[in-house]
């Protein structure tokens, strides 16, 4: 996943970077609110941690900014010191879709932004996926390129979902083999070679490929290839 980290406390946040970067995330940080906005609504984020108390532009501000100014819906945590059911209450009102107190496990905090994520996915991905003369529909599974259908083995169908649900996005190769073989432990090989599948049964007679490789760092959709 890529992650956003809008977090003051030195301490709590070189740990929190340190340890999402460890589990193959990439993870953006923002020391205060101002500056966290402006990533949120400036990049494309796949969970944001937020805490509340920030400097210039408190937690919950930003999140109502996020959520109701720049509509966006990226899954956020909003970590905070205060415990009581109505501090979770006006979080929740602002937007946040998860919340954790201080102080947290380190792990509880990935399982939650997985979760959150996952679910999101689920959101994302309900109507069929086009881009590039690509259709992708999460419902039945079913693929095609300039309206012929494309059959993909189960792990090359979630490398193409998770590509086609953000053209254009670099993956990098962490991000992907997380998100496909989580739990697994794939080879060096393992991506490589389901990507040349991938490319292979997408591949059209005089159309360019639509997965690009972005040397030393990972993979991406062209959604303007195919048209």
């Amino acid at each position: 996943m890529r992650i956003l980290l809008i977090e003051d406390d030195t301490d709590i946040a070189t740990n929190l970077y340190d340890y999402l970067e460890s589990k193959g995330h990439d993870v953006d940080a923002a020391a205060d609110g101002i500056t966290g906005l402006h990533l949120a609504v400036t990049h494309d984020f796949d969970a944001v941690v937020l805490d509340l108390a920030l400097p210039g532009l408190g937690g919950l501000q930003v999140c109502r900014k996020l959520r109701e100014e720049a509509k966006r819906d990226t899954p956020l945590l909003m970590l905070t010191a205060r415990d009581t059911l109505e501090d979770k209450l006006v979080g929740f009102a602002a937007g946040a879709d998860d919340y954790l107190v201080k102080p947290f496990a380190l792990s509880e905090v990935e399982a939650r932004l997985q979760a959150l994520n996952k679910r999101h996915r689920g959101r994302v991905t309900s109507r069929p996926l086009q881009a590039g003369g690509v259709t992708f529909d999460p419902a039945t599974l079913g693929v095609e390129r300039e309206g012929h259908p494309v059959k993909l083995p189960p792990k090359c169908l979630r490398l193409l979902e998770l590509l086609m649900q953000q053209p254009q996005k670099v993956f990098s190769r962490a991000e992907l083999e997380s998100a496909v073989w989580s739990g697994e432990h794939p080879s060096s090989d393992t991506l490589r070679s389901h990507m040349h599948i991938l490319r292979r049964a997408l591949a059209v007679p005089g159309k360019p490929d639509v997965i690009e490789t972005v040397h030393g760092i990972g993979y991406r959709f062209v959604a303007s290839r195919g048209h």
